[in-house]
C-alpha cells in the first residue's frame, strides 16, 4: 500500500480514538460500570476482528506457531485493556480533547523510549534534541488544551 494512502488512514484512525472514548464512556452508563464497559467493548471488537481475520486470511493461527513467541507479545491485550479502561475513566472528567492529548503525549514519550533503546523488537533510533523538542511541544499543546 502506498505511503500516501496510509497517511489519511492514520488520520482517520486517529479521529476514531476520541469517538471510541466518548462511546465507551456512555457505554459505562448502560452496562453499569467501567470494567463492564471495557469488557463489552473488547468482546465486540474481538468478534469483529475474528470475523475479519477469517475473511481475510481464511485460516486460524496454529498453536505450534504461537508457542514459540516471546512471553511479552501476549501483553498487548492487557495493555489495550488498560488503555480502554483509562479512557473510560478519564474522558468524562477531563474531556475528550485533554484525554486524547495526554494519551498522545504519553504515547510519544513511550515511543521515544522504545525507539531509543530498541525495545520490544523495534529498531533502535537515538533520542535527538529535535525529538525531545517535539515531545515538549506536544506536551505544551496538551497543557494548553487542558487549561483553555
Amino acid at each position: 500500500m502506498s505511503f500516501l494512502l496510509l497517511l489519511p488512514l492514520a488520520f482517520i484512525g486517529g479521529m476514531a480514538v476520541p469517538a471510541q472514548f466518548a462511546v465507551n464512556s456512555q457505554l459505562k452508563n448502560v452496562v453499569g460500570g467501567t470494567f463492564s464497559a471495557a469488557a463489552v467493548s473488547f468482546i465486540v471488537g474481538a468478534v469483529a476482528l475474528s470475523l475479519g481475520a477469517l475473511v481475510v486470511s481464511r485460516t486460524v493461527p496454529q498453536f505450534s506457531e504461537m508457542a514459540g513467541a516471546p512471553w511479552w507479545v501476549w501483553t498487548g491485550g492487557l495493555l489495550g485493556a488498560f488503555y480502554v479502561l483509562c479512557s473510560i475513566l478519564l474522558t468524562p472528567v477531563l474531556g475528550a480533547a485533554a484525554t486524547v492529548g495526554f494519551f498522545l503525549a504519553g504515547q510519544l514519550a513511550g515511543s521515544v523510549a522504545i525507539d531509543h533503546f530498541g525495545l520490544l523488537g523495534v529498531s533502535a533510533s537515538e533520542v535527538t534534541p529535535p525529538r525531545i523538542l517535539g515531545l515538549l511541544l506536544v506536551l505544551c499543546g496538551v497543557l494548553l488544551i487542558q487549561r483553555f
